[in-house]
């Protein structure tokens, strides 16, 4: 048995021993070299004639003059020359940028133009990066492909994070002409966001992809082992007569959608088809050139696409990604991911701000009787939306998030009156965030605020929190050229409710309370209020040679609660993190880059409990061909769970080990393959686990692409939580053996008629079922086997009676049932398409043509994998909504 001071000594040791290593390291080990940045100065022509954006670049302004060129390759021979020079030109006058850039090809006939949507960048692309502010950390990036395809993102945290939902108003063109191809730039100065300074510097980065032969090449050399990204740019100087910039941007939107189904003849929310006429208002408002307000009234997401399929049988709640445009843009402001190992970790998605909270389903839930129908809300209105942000010139970064959800009622209808249940309440959600450069850009410190407040009447006041507030502060420095790092933060929830939401939250699964061997948490149904506080302290080596490294220390206290508007799996847990990686980053025989990594991670709880030991290591590499491949293995010998028995006391579960997998092909060809997956397997106890995925992607014209992508996962003789039950004996805790196999395909087409006109079709189908047997009740949980852990019914204890879909346990075999559970196999089916025609027929305007298609199915598995296929994915009628969307951008 491991005692809280063994696990103490154990995390203090390796925590301490990396942190000594690296300031070792970093005091005597050899500095890294300074590259030296580059400078180029833009030319004012205000009083000019302006150049016209035909990609042609044939006026005696881009003719005449000085152009920066001696660039160098980046991948796959650092600091190289590259296969084919570039060249570029940069212009401005008071309201615009202009660039200008010359990607030279001694054989034009085979430049690549794939076509895309915006910020696809297929084929051969050249970008320009700007860092406005200076700050070394954020920049905004405009490229353009030789098809004339736009891509444009913001970068921040020094190139780790990117924004490809930032869709400013630009103009760009190019053309392809017997010395290569062209492009060509303008950019109002009131899509970037950048101070008032009067000797205005702005860091520059030109990036060139040269298709053919898989290299990239920059205007100013950033090695492939500095330790960021935007710090390293060169300068562009000479911006002097640029005054402010006005931003009023208005654009109003309307919607008319149709939705049909299967008629219901006697339910009256389901007996016609369902029209729909929708109508709101987005805009964007320059306060300062660097701050700006957006809002957003009734919004629309009809063209978002749909969420995968997905399935969890471990109680704990699913993340998925945010996709809603006003939400996604800018969002880095409002990230708060307070533990974010560089190896990852099963809580790398926890985050004081989730704004998947905002406008999802609805909470409460209604029990019609006999007879009666419901109409439910699929969704959480949202009345409206408004963010500020942005980041001055001396590094401050200011984001404020408000919004207002409306009240959502459920319509019940039967023999009776039309009744109205009130099944989401109105709320406020308000985010507030903020970061400081300091140490010449080489620190920032920050802190956030988030507040969730409802209007609850009695049957919501049981589930949920009236008010939640989350705050935390963070830190991040770094030395030595940036190559080291040390980064802490701390965070605190406050939650406030009736008791009954406070003991749900109490018994929940983050938080298990109720767990009967803890010693360290205990259930309290008069609480009326929970706090708590959670932190990570880092430190690593981010560049310069080949070893990165990093290690961490994680905590979340029992208490702490962010799920009202952030995003928690559990509290209650301690966890070390350290990973090692050694880098070669030039080509040498067969490879032109790989790296083998080492990490693990130690998990404790606050009771001093150690539950979890995993360590990997992992094999990677990109071949002379474009081939990629990798393989790591897995070993977990040390396997508690708190939560298996969702409540229950704590669990020893088998060792286990694995290994993962993956290969793809040149994805320059027409048609590239990727295969991936990995396994899991252990002693006699073990269950075995195969999870495999092939990705297909075919395109055999510029303009149209095609991916395919099944998976199939094969679980056998897995220990599965099933019910809980109260009998003469005491609680019992029921388990099996769950035996699942999940199905799906994943299909994309994309077709591109031109950069302003695409369609698009995404299309998912969905199937996992589970059969279980050897029912049996934990007995003592914490034994060596599960021979020892549990006790199996034999025939006489456990009866299933098919009418109620039920077991029923007689333990003692008197005759008399001790308790029943409803029958666990299952077979859950889903589908999920959406066909999207994009047409922009100006700048920031576009009409959307949107046909999506749904299902789902929950049903007993049936003797045949296949004929749940054919009877849940082909023989379910489907629902089908069809939908049109203006949007007129003014500016």
């Amino acid at each position: 048995m491991y005692t809280t001071a063994f696990f103490y000594r154990l995390v203090t040791t390796i925590f301490s021993s990396v942190i000594f290593l690296s300031i070792g390291t970093a005091s005597f080990g050899q500095n890294s070299a300074v590259i030296p940045k580059r400078s180029t100065i833009s030319t004012d022509i205000s009083d000019l004639e302006k150049p016209e954006i035909d990609g042609l670049l044939y006026e005696d302004i881009w003719q005449n003059g000085y152009w920066e060129t001696q660039f160098v390759q980046r991948q796959p021979e650092e600091n190289s020359a590259p296969s084919e020079q570039t060249a570029f030109k940069i212009l401005f006058d008071e309201k615009y940028l202009y660039i200008g850039i010359r990607n030279y090809d001694r054989a034009p006939e085979l430049i690549s133009s794939r076509m895309s949507r915006r910020d696809g960048l297929e084929g051969n692309w050249v970008e320009v990066i700007l860092d406005c502010n200076h700050d070394l950390r954020s920049a905004f990036s405009l490229a353009v492909t030789a098809a004339g395809v736009k891509g444009d993102k913001v970068i921040s945290f020094n190139g780790a994070n990117a924004d490809i939902f930032w869709n400013p108003i630009w103009y760009a063109k190019s053309h392809i002409d017997e010395q290569g191809w062209t492009a060509e730039m303008k950019i109002p100065f009131s899509q970037l966001r950048f101070g008032q300074a009067e000797n205005r510097i702005w860091g520059l980065q030109v990036r060139r992809k040269y298709f053919r032969n898989e290299e990239t090449s920059v205007w100013q050399r950033v090695p492939l082992d500095a330790s960021g990204w935007v710090s390293e740019f060169g300068e562009l100087e000479g911006l002097q007569n640029v005054g402010a910039q006005k931003l009023l941007e208005i654009q109003p939107y309307v919607t008319t959608s149709l939705e049909t189904f299967a008629k219901e003849a006697d339910n009256p929310y389901r007996s016609s088809n369902i029209k729909r006429l929708n109508a709101g208002l987005d805009g964007k408002i320059g306060i300062t050139n660097d701050l700006t307000l957006d809002f957003t009234i009734n919004p629309d997401f009809g063209q978002v696409e749909a969420d995968p399929s997905a399935i969890a049988l471990d109680g704990f709640q699913l993340f998925f990604a945010e996709q809603r445009p006003f939400f996604v843009e800018n969002k880095e402001i409002f990230n708060y991911q307070f533990s974010t190992p560089a190896i990852g970790s099963i809580y790398n998605n926890d985050n004081l701000f989730y704004s998947r909270r905002i406008g999802g389903q609805p909470h409460g839930s209604v029990f019609p009787k006999a007879g009666e129908f419901v109409n439910m809300p699929q969704r959480t209105t949202i009345l409206g939306a408004a963010k500020f942000g942005g980041k001055t010139e001396k590094g401050l970064s200011i984001g404020i998030l408000e919004t207002v959800t409306a009240s959502e009622y459920a319509e019940i209808s039967g023999d009776a009156e039309t009744q109205r249940v009130l099944v989401e309440p109105l709320t406020n959600y308000f985010v507030g965030r903020i970061q400081k450069d300091l140490n010449q850009r080489n620190t920032y410190i920050g802190g956030i605020l988030t507040s969730t407040i409802r209007n609850l009447d009695e049957n919501l006041g049981a589930l949920l929190h009236k008010s939640a507030t989350t705050a935390g502060l963070d830190f991040f420095h770094q030395w030595n050229n940036r190559n080291y790092y040390l980064g802490a933060n701390i965070v605190a929830s406050h939650v406030q409710g009736t008791e009954a939401a406070i003991l749900q939250t109490q018994t929940s699964i983050p938080h298990l309370f109720q767990k009967t061997d803890a010693d360290h948490v205990e259930v309290d149904p008069t609480r009326q209020s929970l706090t708590g506080t959670g932190g990570d302290l880092k430190i690593g080596k981010a560049g310069n040679g080949h070893f990165t490294f990093e290690s961490g220390l994680t905590w979340r206290s029992p208490e702490l609660e962010l799920n009202d508007l952030g995003f928690m799996r559990e509290a209650d847990v301690i966890f070390n993190y350290t990973g090692v990686n050694y880098n070669i980053l030039k080509p040498f025989g067969v490879f032109r880059n790989a790296s083998i990594g080492y990490k693990h991670w130690i998990f404790t709880d606050f009771g001093g409990q150690l539950n979890y030991i995993d360590w990997d290591i992992e094999l990677q590499g990109t071949f002379q061909n474009n081939w990629n491949a990798y393989v790591g293995y897995f070993s977990q010998p040390h396997v508690y769970s708190r939560s298996f028995l969702q409540g229950g006391p704590r669990m020893k579960l088998p060792d286990q080990y694995g290994f993962w997998w993956g290969v793809s092909s040149d994805p320059r060809k027409k048609l590239s393959v990727g295969f991936n997956g990995w396994t899991k397997t252990g002693n006699s106890d073990s269950y075995y686990l195969l999870d495999n995925s092939l990705n297909l992607t075919y395109q055999p014209l510029d303009q149209f692409s095609l991916s395919f992508i099944p998976k199939y996962t094969l679980i056998n003789h897995r220990l599965q939580y099933i019910a809980s039950a109260e009998s003469a004996a005491g609680p019992r805790f029921i388990t099996a053996r769950l035996d699942q196999r999940t199905l799906s395909f994943a299909l994309r087409l994309n077709y591109t008629i031109s950069p302003d006109i695409t369609l698009q079709y995404y299309g998912q189908p969905f199937l996992s079922t589970g059969k279980y047997d050897d029912f049996n009740v934990v007995q003592t949980p914490l034994a060596d086997s599960q021979a020892e852990q549990l006790a199996f019914f034999d025939g006489e204890q456990i009866t299933y009676a098919a009418v109620s879909d039920q077991f029923s346990i007689d333990e003692n075999k008197d005759g008399i049932t001790d308790y029943t559970f409803q029958n666990p196999d299952f077979s859950f089916a889903q589908f999920q398409s959406n066909l999207v025609f994009r047409y922009e027929y100006k700048p920031g305007s576009e009409i959307f043509l949107v046909w999506s298609q749904g299902l789902t199915s929950f049903e007993n598995p049936r003797s045949r994998f296949i004929d749940n296929i054919e009877g849940q994915l082909f023989n379910t009628p489907a629902i089908n909504n069809f939908l049109l969307k203006i949007t007129y951008r003014f500016y």
